[in-house]
């Protein structure tokens, strides 16, 4: 990658590596987004793709550099990373007991000062998130309460209350029916084009990665496969070898690759 098109990324990731008890599990990756852009990591399981985006986050040891518009996020200590990084985790711990406004004001806490309480400004944003998912009816509601699909917005609602530039989501859709795959996804495209959010996801849906994202990269192993625009990255020979798996690849009308799953003859 050229000096300027580093100049230009949002997100510019360089030679990252991770260890897991001695053993590689992300190995050189390169990659890059635009600010307000979308990247998805794909790749079968145990490719790497979330130990990849929990070392993004700060939260894995690595080597290698990860820069979001020139700045090194591992030199910045934790609240200094979390006021410009929100991280959501596949399966997050949610306190049963806790109300929905009262969990995405958690996500104030980076801009709070040492046992400082959330003050006006702090409600407002937490508010806003709410807002913005269509949270407001829910945001007295226990979280035990809450039905899968409401849980994933919840949790976004948090990362959003801390007014992040770059967002990483490990597998938003997952164990969600259809529709609210699609309802996350569309709002997590939609925040993205209204906050110009710089996005970072990983996906086990094919479809889906290409529909939404800007560029793929598709781990294999832990060493990147292939990587660019979804029509490059998502092909029957690329996906038959990764994944091994049997699979036919055709645009749809704006050229975004649908993968479907063929039957053993």
């Amino acid at each position: 990658m050229t000096g300027q098109a580093r100049e230009a990324a949002g997100l510019d990731v360089s030679r990252l590596c991770v260890e897991l008890a001695g053993a590689p599990v992300v190995r050189e990756l390169s990659c890059a987004v635009a600010p307000g852009g979308w990247l998805a990591l794909i790749g079968p399981n145990g490719a790497g793709k979330s130990t990849a985006l929990r070392a993004m986050a700060g939260l894995a040891r690595h080597t290698g550099a990860v820069r979001f518009c020139g700045t090194d996020l591992g030199r910045l200590r934790s609240r200094e990373r979390a006021r410009l990084v929100a991280y959501v985790p596949q399966a997050p711990v949610l306190p049963p007991e806790m109300t929905v406004r009262e969990y995405v004001l958690l996500g104030r806490t980076p801009h709070l000062g040492h046992l400082a309480k959330p003050g006006a400004r702090d409600r407002e944003a937490a508010a806003r998130a709410l807002g913005a998912l269509d949270l407001g009816a829910f945001a007295g509601r226990r979280l035990s309460a809450l039905s899968g699909g409401e849980r994933q917005r919840v949790t976004l609602g948090r990362a959003l209350a801390q007014e992040p530039r770059l967002l990483l989501l490990d597998e938003p859709t997952s164990a969600l029916d259809l529709g609210h795959q699609q309802h996350v996804l569309d709002l997590v495209d939609d925040l993205r084009a209204r906050q110009r959010l710089t996005v970072v996801t990983t996906l086990h849906d094919l479809t889906a990665a290409a529909q939404y994202a800007d560029r793929l990269v598709l781990l294999d192993r832990g060493r990147t496969a292939a990587a660019g625009p979804p029509a490059e990255v998502v092909t029957e020979s690329l996906v038959s070898r990764v994944y091994t798996a049997r699979v036919a690849v055709a645009p749809d009308a704006a050229g975004r690759p649908v993968v479907t799953p063929l039957r053993r003859p």
